[in-house]
């Protein structure tokens, strides 16, 4: 059964919680001594594979060594000229599937916790006094980056550093994009996603908010009047996707990108105070099983839900979610549904009363390879909810690929920067 949830509180701030062995109570985090410790533990491999499970390819047996030599600058140093955004990573990146999963130690023992000693030695970083002077470029070209979320940010931060001038243009009226507008503050506060981005204004990188490229300001226009020598295009992929299901027009229906943007970036949570209202009943349900559908079902707890459940069509096996994120929503009172398939959302005067839902079974492997979900027969039944949440994926926003003529895109809406690919398409 459940953890009985015992947060009442409206949109708590809280960061990760910690593995029990490594947490400070009185720091709230890493001491150093458990650190250091952690740290010793890597077996400084001759061939380190944890760094191929590493997206940016952090030298990981490196910055593990300086931590536990007690050398905080030398470990800060090592980490952030490989990653910009360590502070951030430390916190959200699924190093379980990852770096964590490479390493030798999970032959006999568990991991080495590379993930949240990136956290500690961020954390250490953050307390060090700052030099507040910005640097000024060196070279004459100017670089415009559309999109200040992960890849709009490391771009930025890199590119300052080889002496560019770097504008950041944002859509929305704060930087981050979905670090800020798609992550709850409870697992990635937003003091420290803007301590990342005054560092990168340090850079020198400038941030424009509330402007819409191929909209407010063509693609083309960035070239020609602005003087731009190059563009980076880091727009993400914030249009979600839906079921198609009857009853999804429904009022108390969100897709998991516009309930998580009302409450991170609009506030919703504090309505009427805040001009952005959310209505989230006493039953709440979110169709999917990734990270987003956890933070979700987490918010709506948070947010005064009563019964807040995930509905999802294959097994716990299948899941996508971080298993961390998934025991969080265990611990804090989240109900799960496997193998289950909502098929109509239904309402009366307008309003979601119920999720209408089959329940499957597992065949062949499709074509991603997991277990195929097959529907059984004359299992249909009802939940009574008061609002759905759909976390099911998202896609690229087409509005700057159709405003810009030449724009070549996959048929999934990615933009394709390959010229051979380009020539394929043609």
């Amino acid at each position: 059964m459940p953890v009985k949830r015992t947060d009442k509180t409206p949109m708590p701030v809280r960061e990760p919680e910690m593995r029990a062995r490594d947490f400070d109570e009185v720091n709230e985090g890493y001491c150093f001594s458990h650190a250091m410790f952690e740290a010793e533990r890597c077996l400084r491999c001759q061939d380190p594979v944890c760094i191929d499970g590493c997206p940016v390819r952090v030298p990981i047996a490196d910055f593990m060594h300086a931590i536990a030599a007690g050398n905080m600058p030398k470990a800060s140093e090592i980490l952030r000229t490989a990653n910009p955004l360590a502070a951030i990573c430390g916190r959200v990146c699924p190093q379980e599937s990852q770096c964590e999963l490479k390493c030798h130690m999970t032959k006999r023992f568990g991991p080495v916790a590379i993930g949240h000693l990136e956290r500690f030695v961020s954390d250490w970083e953050m307390e060090q006094p700052v030099n507040e002077e910005v640097l000024e470029p060196w070279r004459d070209e100017k670089i415009a980056i559309v999109g200040s979320g992960p890849s709009g940010l490391v771009c930025a931060g890199e590119l300052a550093r080889m002496g560019y001038h770097v504008t950041v243009y944002e859509a929305l009226h704060a930087p981050g994009g979905v670090l800020r507008y798609g992550i709850p503050e409870f697992r990635l506060p937003n003091n420290i996603l803007d301590w990342e981005i005054d560092s990168l204004r340090r850079l020198g990188v400038e941030f424009i908010n509330n402007v819409i490229i191929g909209k407010t300001i063509q693609l083309e226009a960035l070239f020609g009047e602005m003087g731009y020598s190059a563009v980076f295009i880091g727009t993400g992929a914030g249009l979600p996707k839906f079921m198609g299901i009857p009853g999804e027009s429904l009022n108390g229906v969100y897709s998991a990108n516009e309930f998580l943007t009302r409450i991170n970036l609009m506030q919703a949570f504090e309505f009427p105070r805040a001009e952005t209202p959310l209505k989230v009943g006493k039953r709440v349900a979110v169709i999917g099983s990734g990270n987003t559908a956890m933070d979700a079902v987490r918010s709506a707890l948070r947010l005064g839900a009563e019964h807040a459940m995930v509905v999802y069509r294959r097994s716990e096996n299948e899941m996508t979610a971080r298993i961390e994120e998934y025991e969080h929503a265990i611990e804090e009172g989240v109900e799960f549904h496997w193998l289950t398939n909502p098929i109509e959302v239904l309402g009366e005067d307008g309003w979601v009363t119920g999720l209408k839902c089959m329940r499957m079974e597992l065949g062949e492997p499709d074509e991603s390879g997991r277990a195929r979900p097959v529907p059984i027969e004359g299992s249909e039944f009802v939940f009574p909810v008061d609002n759905v949440v759909l976390s099911i994926g998202t896609r690229p926003n087409p509005l700057l690929s159709k405003a810009t003529p030449g724009l070549k895109t996959h048929s999934w809406g990615g933009l394709l920067v390959d010229e051979r690919q380009v020539e394929q398409q043609q």
